[in-house]
């Protein structure tokens, strides 16, 4: 019974842990720009057709495209200018 009580106190712990790490991930500067304007410039683009995904990283936000032609496109933004990297 002992045993038991300790594997689920270590799974707690292990568990929990992974809670409190998400919380620590890198997240966008107090003055970086609003999602919606880097994907309204990204909308502006030529041949732009639609947004297939944004990600956000210590880097800035990658937005990935497609453009008329079914081309792809990856591009990274600095969060605070708003401008491509």
């Amino acid at each position: 019974m002992r045993a038991i009580v300790l594997a689920s106190g270590i799974a707690f712990f292990v568990i929990g842990g992974s809670a409190f790490a998400a919380d620590e991930q890198v997240r966008p500067p107090q003055s970086a720009k609003k999602l919606s304007e880097i994907v309204a410039k990204v909308e502006k683009r030529n041949d732009f057709q639609y947004v297939k995904e944004v990600e956000w990283s210590s880097d800035g936000y990658t937005v990935t495209y497609f453009t008329t032609d079914r081309a792809k496109v990856e591009i990274t933004y600095d969060p605070v200018t708003g401008e491509p990297k």
